[in-house]
């Protein structure tokens, strides 16, 4: 299948000059002493954070040894595509990490998400994600919060495109049970919810209560899967502070994606539409279980 995302192009890159460098039996420390580059610049060029000019790839490839015109030809398209990565314009706000982790969920063909306490970011109405951004960014300046929620927004599009495109999220119980910006705004988001649920391209499925400790206890993550040929599955791993983190290792990205399958496993799967739109029902009825225990007891 051919590649046209920047991000997978960028990839491919930074994997093919690497491959390119070792075959031809050199140190990053001497191409760039060769290139008369600072070895930083090579690293992020291998490291995919940054793209390189057709101006610098032309003689990279001669130190290379490649000669083959087809197969630089390749490598110039490539650098040429790779240059018009998605969401730069919000590259202040996030980390280089996240946005990777953007850059790729905008080429993946599959999108699999673990949410352990908080809706993912695609699933999210903009009431949610204002409600939980004051959370943690009371001092944060307004129009930093509009971008943020701008982003998300524009994020999303990806789920109005059916075919190519496959969403699989196992949500823990307690995301859709935390009433989050009070009760109308649950209310319409658990709606959201049901919604998207119904649709042929997205997976929703909710992690029960009931099945006690489980293998996404230490919290969320995201995997991204790829038609192109030769393209790895892409890791993210979000920590305790809502930082998100690439993996660089294929083991650990195939022990997280057999770690989704197993909440797969666990979770309810057929009727969630249904239980999320009476789980909105109650939310706008008010209805609180600890609360009802209170009651039931002063009673």
């Amino acid at each position: 299948m051919p590649v046209k995302s920047a991000a997978l192009l960028r990839l491919r890159l930074r994997t093919e000059l690497r491959k390119a460098r070792v075959a031809a039996g050199l140190t990053q420390r001497e191409v760039a002493d060769r290139m008369e580059w600072s070895p930083s610049k090579l690293i992020r060029i291998e490291a995919g954070e940054v793209g390189i000019s057709v101006n610098d790839l032309r003689p990279l490839a001669a130190a290379y040894g490649i000669t083959d015109r087809r197969k630089l030809d390749e490598l110039l398209d490539m650098a040429r595509g790779s240059r018009r990565m998605p969401f730069t314009e919000y590259r202040d706000l996030y980390s280089k990490d996240f946005m990777q982790r953007l850059a790729l969920e905008s080429a993946a063909s599959v999108h699999r998400e673990f949410g352990s306490l908080l809706l993912p970011g695609l699933l999210q109405t903009e009431e949610y994600m204002r409600a939980v951004i004051g959370t943690y960014g009371k001092d944060m300046p307004e129009e930093d919060v509009d971008r943020i929620v701008e982003s998300r927004l524009a994020r999303q599009e990806l789920l109005e495109e059916e075919e190519g495109r496959e969403f699989s999220f196992v949500l823990d119980e307690s995301v859709v049970r935390r009433v989050t910006g009070g009760r109308g705004v649950m209310k319409a988001q658990l709606e959201r919810l049901a919604e998207l649920s119904a649709r042929p391209h997205v997976t929703i499925q909710i992690l029960p209560f009931g099945i006690g400790a489980h293998p996404g206890i230490q919290g969320p993550f995201t995997l991204f899967e790829f038609q192109a040929e030769g393209m790895e599955d892409a890791l993210f791993i979000e920590d305790s502070r809502g930082l998100t983190t690439a993996s660089s290792s294929p083991e650990e990205t195939r022990q997280y994606l057999e770690r989704f399958w197993e909440l797969e496993d666990m979770s309810l799967k057929n009727g969630v539409d249904v239980v999320l739109r009476r789980l909105a029902e109650r939310v706008a009825e008010g209805g609180d279980e600890l609360e009802a225990l209170l009651q039931q007891e002063s009673e």
